[in-house]
């Protein structure tokens, strides 16, 4: 099955290329229909070689009714997508030649009714789709076992065996006297006049004219051949007369006797004296409304009543007309032509015609609930689509699948789920192809349930093919499955991903913005809120969350392209505002390494441009900072007197720059400038609750820094106390983001204060802040 799914796609691909192409989409051989049918002939063949399990034979019987769809769906739409031609009405001919053979006369009715013409195309339809008629066992002459008795008989002088007929005429049996054929040859009757049956159900009727022949049984060919509607092309209005051979003159073909014929085939039909098969035999060589009965007792599976059924109508119709009609010699003789054929307006002949319509509608609703005695029941997914496609309601067909989609009629985990979608969504992209109006809405639904059936088999590369069929709502769709891949796909698996949505006409760009979208909100759903309490910066991070590393690698979708590095910067502004709002450091920093050093250059819109690089500036000092631990640590009790001042060097240089850097957040205006006014939005909520973690951080370990560092540097305190100023200072109101927490982080602040005045007086003195005028 999985292969299919491809085979499918590659049609559908083909399909695409020559969209523009009508006649190649419709051709009868290499069409679209044609190569989906071919698929599902070619699956069934593959399942003939497997075990006969349950399943198997379940999937067989679904292909070969999804096999018959689409032979239907051929058959129909060509019709249905061209100009029918022009055409004689058969009044006309009757009226200028009432000689005019059967046959042209049922053409002419058949070209006056697309409704007819439609039901003879899907007759014939179910007649190529009929199973194989089965061959009865080869004979050596006819009656051979009751010939051999009355033969036997009639030289001992004992006559005909008892209960055995006395003649060997074809009517014997039938004379009523109680006398039959030999077993064997009643038997092998039976199963003729059942292989005849099988042969006219399945439209050929040349090869039952030949089975007949080869069973010694030519009046039964005769009768068959009947059937045949009466032509003979030198008194037909066809070309002229310098035209014609002599051949064409002389030689007929058909029954000029039809009527006769059709007539006797339904009193043969309703004959009780006779045997039921030979009875359907001649209801299926002539159907009529009178002996429909007698051929419905035939029908074993819904194809069979759906044939009958079509098969009388169809012969009922032209009955019908030939009887409206008259003047024709074939069928009512001189006197007919003396009478002269009907004269009837156009409107009054419409008029007619849609009161058959109606006829036709209602005959063929009946076969929605038809009992059946084999094969799948008339209500199967599979009958009820074929139906609706007879009566050219596909638009309701593909609505009431689609509800059924919705409504969970339909059960994603019943086997025959699978198989009706893909059905149903290539249907869907066959019609629109063919520029059959279809609903929308419905079309949606249904590529939407394939699109899921696709993911749940694996076949993740088919995606965008079927996406970018839906339309407007293509983008969102490819980008929802580009988000469900999550963390299962890697960066090349990504970008090849998203290059297949090129292949398909969708907008690359607006995939990867909406995919990158939808990936962060979906990962931020399944995340904690960045409120409550503040986090702390200095306890063990543990390992990042699965949703914090699909929000971390949502921000690859849009990095791909520089057309949307300005969406990777807004985002990439979101992601880095939610890390640090919950304490999530290093998680933010990778995210920074992750993104293109181009995104830094773009300048609007200024407020997100200006965000991302005060993040950058964060991070700049950050890093400064874990340099001034590592490069603390270098410190050894054994370093030689070079060592120790090349480390001397280092160290305060690290010191220097950290507090260079941070000296110009403080007086900066990082992220907000009015950070007294705690009210606004969630983005300017979330950017002063940064500033509360990671400002009152960045003093306290600036100061400590300072601090520890005091006997090497004895300028550093006097840094320090400095730093303090700054902190007091109105103009930056860093004070304001030591007010959350209960002002635990201003007690631990003030506590460091203070211990660094007292040291202060560590080199003598009375006076605390010496070191500030010193």
């Amino acid at each position: 099955m999985e292969a299919l799914y491809v085979q499918c796609a590659e049609v559908l691909s083909l399909a695409q290329s020559m969209k523009d192409d009508l006649a190649a989409l419709l051709d009868p051989d290499t069409g679209i229909a044609p190569r989906f049918r071919q698929l599902c002939r070619d699956q069934i063949e593959e399942l003939e070689n497997v075990a006969s399990f349950e399943s198997v034979s379940e999937e067989k019987e679904l292909l070969r009714l999804e096999e018959n769809t689409w032979a239907l769906l051929q058959a129909v739409m060509p019709a249905r997508k061209t100009e029918p031609p022009t055409f004689e009405y058969a009044q006309d001919m009757l009226q200028q030649n009432p000689y005019t053979p059967t046959a042209t006369i049922a053409q002419a009715i058949l070209n006056a009714s697309p409704v007819l013409t439609e039901l003879i195309v899907v007759r014939e339809w179910l007649q190529d789709t009929a199973p194989p008629p089965m061959q009865p066992e080869a004979t050596t002459g006819y009656w051979k076992f009751t010939k051999h008795n009355i033969m036997q008989g009639l030289r001992t002088g004992a006559g005909a065996r008892h209960g055995l007929v006395k003649e060997m005429d074809p009517d014997a049996v039938n004379r009523g006297d109680g006398r039959s054929l030999a077993a064997d040859d009643s038997s092998y009757e039976k199963g003729l006049v059942q292989a005849l049956h099988g042969h006219v159900r399945a439209g050929r009727l040349e090869d039952a004219i030949e089975l007949c022949q080869r069973a010694h049984q030519p009046w039964r060919a005769a009768s068959i051949r009947g059937s045949l509607l009466f032509y003979w092309k030198g008194i037909v209005n066809e070309g002229s007369q310098d035209e014609m051979d002599d051949n064409d003159v002389d030689s007929w073909t058909g029954n000029p006797n039809r009527r006769l014929w059709k007539s006797a085939c339904s009193r043969a039909a309703l004959n009780t004296a006779l045997a039921d098969y030979e009875r359907v035999l001649y209801a299926a060589l002539a159907p009529a409304p009178q002996t429909s009965l007698i051929l419905k007792s035939a029908c074993r599976t819904w194809e069979d009543h759906l044939w009958a059924q079509i098969s009388i109508m169809c012969e009922e119709k032209q009955t019908m007309e030939m009887s409206r009609l008259g003047g024709s010699f074939w069928e009512g003789g001189m006197s007919a032509v003396e009478k002269g054929a009907r004269s009837v307006s156009r409107e009054t002949m419409e008029e007619e015609e849609e009161e058959w319509e109606e006829e036709v509608r209602g005959a063929l609703n009946g076969l929605k609930s038809v009992h059946v005695e084999e094969g799948p029941p008339a209500d199967h997914p599979f009958h009820f689509s074929q139906l609706n496609i007879i009566q050219d309601k596909i638009g309701f067909l593909l609505e009431v699948f689609a509800e059924g989609l919705q409504n969970q009629s339909l059960q994603s985990t019943t086997y025959e789920y699978a198989p009706m979608c893909r059905f149903f969504a290539h249907l869907c992209l066959f019609l629109k192809l063919i520029d059959v109006t279809v609903p929308p809405d419905a079309v949606v639904v249904i590529l939407e349930a394939y699109l899921q059936v696709l993911e749940a088999a694996g076949q993740r590369e088919l995606i965008a093919i079927y996406a970018g069929a839906l339309g407007e709502n293509a983008v969102s769709r490819y980008a929802l499955f580009l988000v469900s891949l999550e963390l299962s796909a890697d960066l090349s698996e990504r970008r090849l991903a998203l290059t297949r949505a090129k292949e398909q006409g969708l907008d690359v760009d607006s995939v990867a913005a909406v995919t990158a979208e939808m990936t962060m909100n979906k990962a931020l759903e399944l995340l904690p809120a960045s409120r409550g309490p503040l986090p702390s910066t200095t306890a063990l991070q543990p390992p990042a969350k699965d949703a914090e590393i699909l929000l971390l690698r949502s921000i690859e979708w849009t990095t791909f392209s520089e057309a949307t590095y300005d969406r990777a910067l807004e985002q990439a502004n979101h992601i880095c505002r939610y890390f640090l709002a919950t304490g999530r450091v290093q998680l933010a920093q990778q995210l920074l390494n992750m993104l293109p050093a181009e995104l830094a250059a773009i300048g609007e819109p200024e407020e997100q441009a200006t965000e991302h690089l005060h993040y950058r500036q964060f991070f700049s000092i950050w890093e400064t900072l874990e340099r001034i631990v590592e490069c603390q640590a270098l410190e050894v009790s054994d370093m030689n007197r070079d060592t120790r001042n090349a480390w001397l060097q280092d160290y305060k240089l690290l010191i220097d720059q950290g507090h260079e850097q941070i000296v110009k957040l403080f007086t900066s205006e990082w992220l907000v400038n009015d950070v007294e006014n705690t009210a606004g939005d969630a983005r300017r909520r979330a950017l002063i609750r940064i500033r509360q973690i990671y400002i009152p951080e960045l003093v306290i370990r600036l100061h400590s820094t300072l601090f520890t560092s005091r006997f090497r540097f004895p300028d550093n305190l006097k840094l320090l106390l400095k730093l303090v100023n700054i902190v007091a200072d109105s103009r930056y109101k860093l004070y304001e983001d030591f007010f959350s927490d209960s002002g635990a982080r201003l007690d631990d602040y003030l506590g460091a204060v203070r211990r660094a005045i007292l040291g202060g007086l560590e080199g003598g003195g009375s006076d605390p802040f010496h070191v500030i005028l010193a």
